[in-house]
Formats: structure tokens, C-alpha cells, sequence
């Protein structure tokens, strides 16, 4: 707003002239000297000043708004930003439609938990028929760890959505719009998101996942300052895609163990100490997400899964328009299934810490 131009604020045309002669040409411009200055400047009576001052000061403040209002206005921009729908009901609810595009959703957990599996759905989702559900587009799919199974997606894919899937060529139709990028460090990754810049219009890409962004970071660097300074530009770069393209980009992170006082902190305040994924979990570890203090402030949602005896659960840890919840879940042959859609509050440590209790027990569907 301080950049308005004055002869379009309704000014008098007489007044409006004289700013334009002086070279006061914005709102900035003008407020930036005092009442006397311009007085001066302009060669005018203080009425004159007071009164395309106060004027111009109308025009360029914000209008005053309630809390209420703003609460609205953010649910409504939510809806209208776009989602792609996870198909789990209460998690959709609670993000008001489901994962959102143009910022970054996390999900983090410790390993076999069913991070992939979700990313694996997602993917799914993404590239089914707009009749469908789905955004009928392509996905760009970083296998960082060679995680991906083509065989598991289709199955996904044939148990979810037969209708689908057991019509000719169609499974291949769907897994052809899924292109795997598998890069070995960071600067094949950095060259990744360059070419994939380009083909997010190019090739009507609706879905970006990097799965996932510790196991690159975390296996070039072992010292805290160097690896947050690697990461530094990632972050913004990857930011940059999910704002230019409008699209939702989706990454996993991996799990360290807590380390002090961290259970007090919420779950976007981790410190940025790590330690690798392979590092052994005691029966009952309490866990916090990898990546540090930075990677925690530059992602919008964070997603946790974990499990406490023999349960899987997911955690809404961070929303912007939720409180924290949890949802216990199973993973069956057809992807991630929540056992209820109401989630369950969560407060205090439980939000930041990550429980790996029980895994040994859980399904052969893992990862």
C-alpha cells in the first residue's frame, strides 16, 4: 500500500498536480516527510497538507478487523486455495479439505511406520481421472531411499479404486504419470528441482514428494551448522516451487532421539541437533523430528506417525487452522485406513514427542 500512487487516491486534481510537479509521486513518498516539509515543498497552506495527508493516510492504512473476521476470512481462503484429498475423512476435515497447495506438509516418523505408504496413496490420488476425486495430473516422485514399489502401488490402486484399475491399460495409464527421480546427493537433488521447475507447467505436474529429505542431508553431513547450512537453501528453494506452482509438495523426515528438555517445546521448536534414522529405538522411545529448528519453521503442516503398543497412530502436530489431533490408523492392503474419524486433542509433550512402542507387533505393510 505505501507504494500507491497518489494521483490515483482521489485527491483533488488541483492537489494531486502539485504532488506530481514536486515529484512526490506514492503514498510513501509523501509520508515519509512531515507536515512542514511539505508545506515547503509544495508551496501550500497547512489546510492544504492537513487535509491530503489525512486523506492519503485513509486510503493506504488497513481497515481495523476482528479476530472473528480474520478467523473466517483464513478458513474461507483455506478452502478456495485448493486441496488434494487424502481420503481420510477426519484428517480432510481437520484440514479443511486435505493437503493444501503452494506450502510444504511434512510427514515424519520413525522407519516402517507408513510414511511411503501414505506418499505411495497420495500419489495415487494425484493422478486419478478429476471424475474421480483425483487432479488428474502428473506426480514427480523423489525415491532418495529406493523405497518406491511399483508393485505396492498398484495394489493400492487395485484394492481402493477397482472401478479403476481393473479396466484395460488404465493401471499402466495411472503408474505412467508417476515419474521417479532417484538422486544420490544434494547436488544431483539441487539439479533435480531445476529440471523439475520447468516441468511443473510444462508437463502439468499436480504433485511434487521428496521422500525424503533427511536421508540427503543427514547422509552428506554430520555437524549441525554444516548440515543447516545446506539445507538453507533447499528450504527456500523448495518454498519457492510449492508458492510459483501452486501445488501441494509433500516430504518426509526421519526421527532422532529427544535430547533434554525438547518434550517441552511444541513440535515446530525443535532444536537443530540429530542423529541418523539407523540409530537403534528402545522399547518405547521417545522420538523427535530430524532437520532442526529451520526445516521445522519452513513447513506449514506436519504430519507425525507413530506407535504405542502395537497402535499406529497420525498426528496433526502443526496446523495453522487445526488443533493438534490424532488419529489411530492401520495399514491395510489398500493404503492408510483410520479406525476413527474423531481425532483425539493432544497437549503438552505429547504434541512434540514421537512414540515407537510395539513396532515388532505391527503389519507386514510398513515403511
Amino acid at each position: 500500500m505505501a507504494n500507491k500512487l497518489i494521483n490515483q487516491m482521489g485527491l483533488p486534481k488541483s492537489i494531486a498536480n502539485i504532488f506530481a510537479a514536486r515529484n512526490i509521486i506514492t503514498a510513501k513518498d509523501a509520508l515519509s516527510l512531515t507536515e512542514f516539509e511539505l508545506m515547503e515543498l509544495l508551496d501550500v497552506g497547512m489546510t492544504e497538507v492537513t487535509f491530503a495527508m489525512a486523506h492519503i493516510s485513509e486510503v493506504v492504512c488497513p481497515p481495523c478487523q476482528t479476530a472473528l473476521l480474520l478467523m473466517e476470512q483464513r478458513v474461507r481462503n483455506e478452502s478456495l486455495a485448493g486441496h488434494l484429498p487424502t481420503r481420510l475423512k477426519g484428517l480432510d476435515e481437520a484440514l479443511c479439505g486435505g493437503i493444501p497447495f503452494g506450502v510444504l506438509t511434512e510427514l515424519v516418523g520413525p522407519p516402517g511406520i507408513g510414511k511411503t505408504q501414505f506418499c505411495l496413496k497420495l500419489s495415487l490420488l494425484a493422478s486419478l481421472p478429476v471424475n474421480c476425486g483425483g487432479l488428474e495430473g502428473r506426480v514427480i516422485y523423489i525415491d532418495v531411499e529406493s523405497k518406491f514399489s511399483s508393485k505396492r502401488l498398484i495394489e493400492i490402486g487395485t484394492k481402493s479404486f477397482p472401478e479403476i484399475f481393473y479396466k484395460k491399460g488404465m493401471a499402466q495409464e495411472m503408474a505412467g504419470r508417476i515419474m521417479i527421480l532417484r538422486p544420490t546427493s544434494l547436488s544431483e537433488f539441487a539439479e533435480s528441482l531445476h529440471r523439475i521447475k520447468v516441468s511443473l507447467l510444462q508437463q502439468q505436474v499436480k504433485l511434487l514428494i521428496i521422500d525424503s529429505m533427511a536421508a540427503l542431508v543427514l547422509g552428506e553431513h554430520d555437524s549441525g551448522a554444516s548440515r543447516q547450512q545446506a539445507l538453507g537453501w533447499h528450504v527456500s528453494f523448495i518454498k519457492s516451487l510449492a508458492e510459483f506452482s501452486r501445488i501441494p509438495i509433500v516430504l518426509t523426515n526421519q526421527v532422532r532421539s529427544q535430547i533434554g528438555d525438547e518434550s517441552l517445546m511444541y513440535s515446530f521448536q525443535a532444536r537443530s541437533h540429530s542423529t541418523k534414522e539407523d540409530t537403534p529405538v528402545t522399547f518405547d522411545s521417545h522420538l523427535v523430528a530430524a532437520l532442526g529448528i529451520n526445516w521445522a519453521h519452513a513447513v506449514t503442516i506436519r504430519l507425525v506417525l507413530e506407535s504405542k503398543s502395537g497402535q499406529r497412530f497420525i498426528k496433526l502436530a502443526k496446523s495453522p487452522i487445526s488443533p493438534p489431533l490424532a488419529f489411530p490408523f492401520n495399514i491395510t492392503a489398500s493404503g492408510i485406513v483410520l479406525l476413527d474419524d474423531n481425532g483425539i486433542e493432544m497437549k503438552g509433550p505429547e504434541i512434540n514427542n514421537i512414540h515407537c512402542q510395539g513396532q515388532n507387533a505391527l503389519s507386514n505393510y510398513e515403511r
